[in-house]
């Protein structure tokens, strides 16, 4: 059984593959990683382990996984079946690598738009000749919120919310729609400058606010709250099996 560790932002996810069948997520806290990892080997047959993590990891953290089981971190030099032509490939996020390996993996020669709407909210696109060219980064939705909240000295800091109309008539509305509403428009307006260059695009929505947002965009999507997961997956058996 292999077992996925992401560890992103603001917290960690550990999922458990058979092979290519994932059978279960487990979501905790980062200061938790080593004692939650002990218990995943107690309870499971854990063969292989991959890690990908956002955050600094602190080395004698790493050191220690690497003493409980069969170990490997994603890094920009990790094997991949594309071709990355990002100017500054080291600098590239392992977990937009893991979501550009899911796309070639999964959606063979094709060109695929993946969207993950998590903390932040990446773009990246990879052509149908598996060459990774790049994409965009902006505010996720949580952090739009806080950033009114922190910047101005009386707007309210409020949970998300579909707004009712994308006329506010309020200032809780009115935030609202200038977050959700503008998020919306964003997405859909890039999936249609990708349509323009690239007529035949597969499009997929990842990430924490896959459910909340897959219900209001109207473009055709693939929606699957796990692509990360799955990508660290095909990651961890492609490099073991050459």
């Amino acid at each position: 059984m292999n077992l996925i560790i992401d560890v992103g932002n603001t917290r960690v996810k550990a999922a458990l593959f058979e092979e290519y069948r994932l059978v279960q997520v487990i979501v905790f806290n980062k200061t938790r990683i080593i004692s939650e990892v002990k218990k995943i080997i107690k309870n499971y047959r854990i063969t292989s382990t991959i890690l990908s993590s956002v955050a600094l990891m602190p080395l004698k953290m790493l050191e220690k996984l690497k003493t409980l089981t069969d170990f490997t971190v994603v890094s920009s030099k990790i094997r991949t079946p594309f071709k990355n032509l990002y100017a500054t490939p080291n600098t590239l996020g392992v977990d937009r690598i893991a979501l550009v390996f899911g796309a070639v993996v999964k959606f063979s020669k094709q060109n695929v738009l993946i969207i993950d709407a998590g903390t932040c909210i990446t773009f990246d696109f990879v052509n149908k000749e598996a060459e990774y060219l790049g994409g965009a980064i902006s505010p996720g939705i949580e952090m739009r919120y806080k950033s009114l909240h922190a910047f101005t000295s009386k707007l309210p800091l409020l949970e998300t919310h579909k707004p009712n109309y994308f006329i506010g008539n309020n200032t809780n509305e009115s935030i609202h729609s200038g977050i959700v509403n503008g998020v919306i428009q964003e997405i859909e307006g890039v999936i249609n400058q990708y349509k323009k260059e690239y007529l035949h695009l597969t499009v997929v929505l990842t990430g924490g606010n896959t459910n909340f947002l897959s219900k209001q965009l109207k473009s055709s999507i693939f929606a699957n709250q796990n692509f990360l997961l799955e990508g660290l997956n095909e990651i961890l058996i492609f490099n073991k099996n050459k």
